[in-house]
């Protein structure tokens, strides 16, 4: 029993002075302190020995146990403090790492500005639920009930009565609602449909509309106001023009293009917004004096004008996350 003892001994002893990996300590821990180690064995083997050489045998198996295990424990604080180090460890000849700036979205940018401008023809900014009442979203703005808005390849319907909304012309309800004319405000949200996703379409975009109701209003104020903002937009030589159109909730009404010659290609108008004088049938629906007020609203969307003004052809572009493209409008 003694010579084994010693024999282990010398074993680990050496073994542990050769060490210099965690790796190679573990494959040790495991040969001489694992519960089938080499120590365990000796207990194993001292329980054979008989009574009266038990309590000398005993004595030293703690003491060498202990002994190696306290010479373990040193290596490892030893190595793992190495590793530590090494890792903390900072190279001050290096070159500092370029801290990337984020930037904001392009249609964030497109629609600041357009908010922008607005602002500084004094509209006010009101904003609105995107999970809308049927009631809000078409009663109220004139639609009758076989309009094809309403039906179900259109609009997102949540329930009978809820629905994602398809327009921001709801906050213009709340507006209403709530607040007795003069009005001077736009709406910017996100509206829903449920279209083919596309080149030219997509399930959700961003859209901003206004709204003016007052006792003086006209539909020459409706387009000197657009026709500044396309000015502002797009530049003062951009060409424009007004044609007639229908909205359930404008009479007259109208949309406005814009002539677009992208390079190498063939110029064309394309429409970026529809407008019109408010029915007053609205304003009856919202208990508004339709003999004492007129006003008129206009809206667009912001991928539209985005596409527009940066040379976008692929609404998706906007949505799928790739920093090659958003990097581009730093």
């Amino acid at each position: 029993m003694k010579e084994k003892i010693e024999q282990i001994k010398k074993d680990f002893t050496s073994e542990l002075t050769s060490v210099d990996t965690e790796d190679s300590l573990e494959n040790i821990r495991i040969k001489y302190f694992s519960r089938n180690g080499l120590f365990a064995q000796l207990f194993e083997d001292f329980k054979s020995l008989p009574k009266e050489e038990k309590p000398k045998f005993g004595q030293i198996l703690n003491i060498e146990k202990q002994s190696a295990q306290q010479k373990f424990d040193e290596i490892k604080q030893k190595l793992e403090s190495n590793s530590t180090d090494k890792a903390e460890y900072i190279d001050l000849s290096l070159p500092g790492r370029e801290r990337e700036i984020g930037n904001v979205h392009v249609l964030n940018q497109t629609l600041n500005e357009v908010k922008s401008i607005f602002k500084g023809l004094g509209f006010s900014i009101y904003t609105g639920p995107e999970i809308e009442s049927d009631e809000n979203n078409f009663e109220m703005l004139n639609f009758p009930d076989d309009h094809p808005a309403r039906d179900m390849q259109d609009t997102y319907f949540l329930s009978e009565s809820f629905l994602l909304r398809t327009h921001t012309s709801p906050v213009q309800v709340r507006l209403m609602k709530k607040h007795q004319p003069p009005y001077r405000a736009i709406m910017p949200g996100r509206v829903y449909r449920n279209e083919a996703i596309s080149a030219k379409s997509y399930c959700l975009f961003h859209q901003l509309e206004g709204l003016v109701i007052d006792t003086n209003v006209t539909f020459a104020e409706l387009k000197g106001t657009l026709v500044y903002f396309i000015k502002q937009l797009f530049g003062s030589d951009v060409k424009y023009r007004f044609r007639a159109s229908f909205f359930p909730f404008t009479e007259p009404s109208a949309e406005v293009d814009i002539w677009w010659e992208p390079k190498g290609k063939e110029g064309k108008w394309l429409e970026i917004l529809g407008c019109g004088m408010v029915d007053p049938n609205v304003l009856n629906n919202l208990k508004i004096d339709s003999e004492k007020y007129i006003g008129y609203a206009f809206g667009m969307g912001i991928e539209r004008i985005a596409m527009l003004k940066y040379g976008i052809d692929d609404i998706r572009l906007f949505f799928d996350n790739d920093k090659r493209f958003l990097n581009q409008f730093k």
